[in-house]
Parts: C-alpha cells; sequence; structure tokens
C-alpha cells in the first residue's frame, strides 16, 4: 500500500504522474488561450478575454514549472545506461524549462501596456524592455532552447536504456520542434497533442512498476563503495 513515507514509491508516482500532467497543462493552455483563435499578441488578445488570458499564462506556467521536476525523476533510469547523455539532456531540460517558465512573467508587461497604450505603440516599448541585454543573455539565449532539445535527447536517453521503445522521443521530438515551424495557433493543437501522448504512454509504465523494479536502477553497493542502506531496504 502506497505510504509517503515510503520514498520509493513516492518519487516513482510524482514522476510518472507529472509525465502526463505536464504536458496535459501546457495543451489545455493553447486552447483556452485566446491568443489561440484570434490575434496571438498577448496586448490584444488579453482585452479579447482577460480571464482566459491569465489562465492560459497560468497553465503554462505550471506545465513549464513541473517538467523539470518529472525530468530530474527520470534521471533515476539512467543510472546505468546512457548515463552521459541522460544527465546533460535532463541538465538542459531543467534550465531550458526553467528559464522558459521565467519569461511568461512578460504576459502581464504586455496586458499592462495593451490596456493603457495603443498596440503599435505598446508593443514598441515592449521590445526595448525585453531586448535588453541582460534579459536576452540572462534569460533568453540559449537557455530557453536547452528544454525543447533537451527533452527529446533525455527521452532517447531513456529509450537506450530500453525502457521504452524509439517513438516515445521521436514523437516527443516532431511535438516541441515542429511547434516551432508553425504560427501560433490551431496549426499548433497536433504538436502540443504529441507530447501529451508520448509522455503520457512513459508516464504510465513508471506508474505500472513495482517499487522492486524501480530500486532495481540504484547503483549496486561494490567493494570499498558505501551505498546507503535505504536503498535496498525500502519497504516495497
Amino acid at each position: 500500500m502506497f505510504k509517503l513515507s515510503d520514498s520509493v514509491a513516492f518519487r516513482r508516482s510524482v514522476t510518472g504522474v507529472l509525465l502526463f500532467v505536464a504536458p496535459l497543462l501546457q495543451f489545455v493552455a493553447l486552447l483556452v488561450d485566446p491568443g489561440t483563435w484570434g490575434d496571438d499578441r498577448e496586448m490584444v488578445s488579453y482585452g479579447d478575454n482577460p480571464a482566459l488570458a491569465q489562465l492560459e499564462s497560468a497553465l503554462y506556467h505550471w506545465s513549464w514549472m513541473l517538467v523539470p521536476i518529472a525530468a530530474f525523476g527520470l534521471l533515476h533510469l539512467v543510472r546505468r545506461k546512457s548515463v552521459v547523455l541522460g544527465h546533460v539532456a535532463g541538465g538542459m531540460t531543467i534550465i531550458g524549462y526553467m528559464s522558459v517558465s521565467a519569461l511568461l512573467l512578460m504576459d502581464p508587461v504586455e496586458w499592462w501596456f495593451g490596456q493603457h497604450y495603443p498596440v503599435a505603440q505598446g508593443q514598441k516599448m515592449f521590445d526595448q524592455v525585453f531586448d535588453l541585454p541582460g534579459v536576452i543573455f540572462g534569460f533568453t539565449l540559449p537557455w530557453i532552447y536547452f528544454g525543447m532539445v533537451g527533452l527529446p535527447l533525455l527521452l532517447l536517453a531513456v529509450s537506450r536504456t530500453g525502457f521504452v521503445h524509439w517513438w516515445v522521443p521521436a514523437v516527443v521530438a516532431v511535438g516541441y520542434l515542429g511547434a516551432v515551424a508553425v504560427p501560433y495557433g490551431p496549426l499548433m493543437i497536433p504538436f502540443w497533442v504529441a507530447p501529451v501522448i508520448a509522455m503520457g504512454y512513459l508516464g504510465l509504465k513508471v506508474l505500472k512498476m513495482t517499487n522492486a523494479q524501480w530500486r532495481s536502477y540504484y547503483p549496486s553497493a561494490d567493494p570499498g563503495v558505501t551505498t546507503p542502506d535505504s536503498y535496498a531496504n525500502t519497504t516495497a
């Protein structure tokens, strides 16, 4: 029976659930965003429906904050194989998604400018603010691209361990990289669905694991190497 004090079950369950929830929140954000169905400029779409615009922004924020936690959980599966690729890609994923989530604070800036200035003037002021070198090199380049590259690579590392088939990282890569190639709007729907399917499948596999299977990914104690007793003695 699941217990919060059972670290193995807790980590496995959180990882599995977030692998499904994080991309799902992103997909729902796209659907409720007034900019998806109208003008993709936040200054305009906020005025069309302020409540949905704020909901969309919050959903994107929490989607992109939960992905790093799920990625950290997936690193457990690359303790024995694809170690270097998995951990480098995992670090890229964590940094990338945290960075792009931080940029969502630009939304209320756009909303305020759109409510107080003509759109053209507001857009000019917005660009001047977010084109500052500190913003570009501190928050934007190259960090926000780490996530969309790192996550497919992390899933590729997981697939190389044999835990999932090759199609999981392929579908996620098509979803995230394909979304960059189309304008923001209804055309993005199939691309945002792709991670929900692939990562949801992976999450389900993690949830269906037994605690013993999850524990099997911990390093074995070699002579002269100290391994915490909790790795071997955690109650299933």
